[in-house]
């Protein structure tokens, strides 16, 4: 038995392989904008770090008695808007709320009503085809944790 898939890796009754693979390509999609976030958020605090940096810059060239330099600068770019009026993160708040969390809600909303909510189903039955069934390498699931 523990050589099977868990239940929630396996698929529910009725479903056809289109809708598997549908399904699975939608789950995709969201892991590509999972991965677009991250970079969002790589964006965002490159960005927050480059600026701290530009004031320690800033704070060098004034040391060194370019007072002026210095002083436009700091009121030039120390803290300047990337996008008109928006920091980077009210980019990453309006990414959040008018895109991602849509999108995570779509998915979730697909596997609710089509594969009773399970997760990564087309991937599962991936591994089913591909591993070799009895390799102590290729076990479908974990070993059973010890209960607390």
């Amino acid at each position: 038995m523990t050589d099977q898939p868990l239940p929630e890796h396996q698929r529910p009754d009725g479903v056809d392989d289109v809708t598997i693979e549908a399904v699975g390509l939608l789950t995709e999609a969201l892991e590509t904008v999972e991965r677009a976030r991250g970079h969002l958020y790589s964006f965002h605090q490159l960005t927050g770090k480059a600026d701290f940096k530009l004031g320690d810059a800033v704070d060098k060239l004034r040391e060194a008695g370019h007072t002026e330099l210095a002083d436009r600068i700091e009121k030039d770019m120390v803290g300047r808007n990337v996008l008109p009026g928006r920091w980077t993160f009210q980019i990453m708040e309006d990414y959040d709320d008018t895109y991602w969390t849509p999108f995570r809600a779509c998915e979730q909303e697909v596997r609710d009503q089509l594969t009773a909510g399970r997760r990564h189903l087309h991937e599962a039955e991936l591994k089913e085809a591909r591993r070799t069934h009895g390799h102590p390498y290729h076990t479908a699931r974990p070993p059973e944790w010890p209960a607390d």
